[in-house]
């Protein structure tokens, strides 16, 4: 009975230490259960645990951003040029940012992979490599970075020029400037393909230094050495001092070098005046200026206007002759002070006037003559001019005393004609001219009528004297009836 006894006291001993052990199994197993469920929802990661490199242990996904996104922002992009730092600029700056909504999600897609392997991740750890990602906007970036940013300012290039020194009446170059103005295109192309590069690894970027190469400058398109340059100047200095004026009396007018430029032309190496310009100017001159054979109203004494179609009296400008001198004067390079080469001149002129005050006025129906001079009447007289008939009558017109001659010796009229010496001689027109009279007792009146001369207009001798004593070659005289 003893041992019976003793056999169930054993046996309900060890059904004890079976639900004791039991229950401290199931105990365990509830705490271990717990335990894992409270880590697999920490929204931590586990110890030992590495993300792109960093120990993320114990830390939460908002813990790891903040960390992440501060470290791949931080790099600083510095701009130098010529050595010089001209601008300092963060990646925000640039419009580069971590782009936070993707790079939690990321982040927690490492939380949720560590949790699908529990055990193995409490006990192991592990080590994650993610893609940090950015968002980049061009307009920031294309506002950051420009050359007007610049510390340093912007300096234009300029090309060298064909300069006139008027002190010393001479051309010279003027260098070229070499500036540091860039396309702002290459800068951008030159600094993002660096920082680009900042933001593409799975670790945070450095601190960077990007230089911008002198290369970009704006260089100037034409230099002190241009050729074309170099021989314009040497020739233009052969000319540019030359200035023709023109003299018309009083009146001036002026070629220099402003017009006379216009008319060198580039042969290589060689210059000259084109004559072509040298003509057009020369007769352009001549049509504001000559007188000769042109129509002109002359207004008599009296206060009568006389209208003359063309005239043997003025000023005509030779313009062969006149080309040549010009061409002579701008090879010597130097100021020259002239009248215009002329093929015909009169006496006097001031512009287009070219009586200048200076004229023998004769009025053949009144039969009298005015002699002017410097602008005043200063003598006059009654003569006796041409029969008016049977081819005698004397010429109206305008036309040139060519010269004068004392004494003087008249013939023509074929047989039977005259032969008669005159103190005074002042011809003016085919055979006809002014001369003293001494065989005419009276002047004047009607006396022309019926006892005129032979074309000629004749004077008393002290008339003819005193006219004689002011006139000189080429002085002008009118008739008109």
């Amino acid at each position: 009975m003893k041992s019976a006894k003793k056999k169930r006291k054993k046996k309900r001993t060890g059904l004890i230490i079976f639900l004791v052990l039991l229950f401290l199994l199931a105990i365990t197993g509830l705490a271990v259960s717990h335990y894992l469920y409270q880590r697999a929802n920490s929204g931590l990661f586990f110890k030992e645990t590495s993300l792109n490199g960093y120990d993320v242990s114990e830390k939460s996904a908002k813990e790891v951003l903040s960390m992440m996104v501060k470290d791949f922002s931080a790099p600083v992009t510095t701009v130098t040029e010529q050595g010089e730092t001209v601008l300092t600029l963060s990646l925000k700056d640039m419009g580069y940012e971590v782009d936070e909504v993707k790079l939690l999600s990321q982040i927690k897609d490492c939380m949720t992979q560590q949790n699908l392997s529990l055990i193995t991740s409490l006990f192991q750890g592990n080590n994650y490599e993610i893609t940090v990602p950015f968002n980049f906007d061009q307009d920031t970036f294309d506002n950051a970075v420009s050359s007007e940013k610049f510390s340093v300012p912007r300096v234009k290039s300029v090309d060298a020029t064909l300069e006139y020194d008027d002190k010393n009446q001479q051309y010279y170059i003027q260098p070229e400037v070499y500036g540091n103005e860039m396309d702002d295109a290459d800068v951008r192309v030159i600094v993002k393909d660096e920082v680009d590069q900042l933001v593409v690894g799975d670790r945070p970027g450095q601190d960077l230094t990007v230089q911008i190469p002198e290369a970009l400058y704006f260089t100037p398109s034409i230099t002190a050495d241009d050729q074309d340059m170099n021989r314009k100047m040497n020739a233009w200095n052969q000319y540019c001092k030359a200035k023709i004026t023109y003299t018309f009396g009083s009146e001036e007018k002026t070629v220099d070098w402003e017009e006379i430029r216009n008319w060198i032309v580039m042969d290589g190496d060689e210059a000259y005046i084109s004559e072509e310009d040298m003509y057009n100017f020369v007769y352009a001159l001549a049509e504001e200026t000559d007188t000769y054979h042109y129509d002109r109203t002359f207004y008599t004494t009296s206060g009568r206007s006389i209208y003359f179609d063309g005239s043997d009296y003025g000023f005509s400008i030779d313009k062969d002759h006149e080309v040549e001198q010009l061409l002579a004067d701008i090879q010597s390079n130097t100021a020259v002070k002239r009248e215009p080469v002329y093929a015909v001149r009169g006496f006097s002129r001031n512009g287009r006037d070219d009586f200048n005050g200076f004229y023998v006025e004769v009025d053949l129906t009144a039969q009298h003559l005015y002699l002017y001079y410097e602008g005043s009447m200063v003598f006059d007289t009654p003569v006796v001019s041409g029969l008016p008939r049977n081819g005698r009558e004397t010429a109206s017109g305008v036309f040139t005393i060519p010269y004068k001659a004392s004494p003087f010796r008249l013939t023509g009229g074929g047989a039977g004609g005259w032969d008669v010496d005159v103190t005074y001689w002042m011809p003016f027109h085919d055979g006809q001219g002014l001369h003293d009279a001494s065989w005419r007792s009276n002047f004047g009146g009607n006396i022309y009528q019926t006892n005129g001369s032979h074309g000629c207009v004749n004077l008393p001798t002290y008339a003819a004297a005193t006219i004689y004593s002011y006139i000189d070659s080429n002085y002008p005289i009118v008739l008109y009836k």
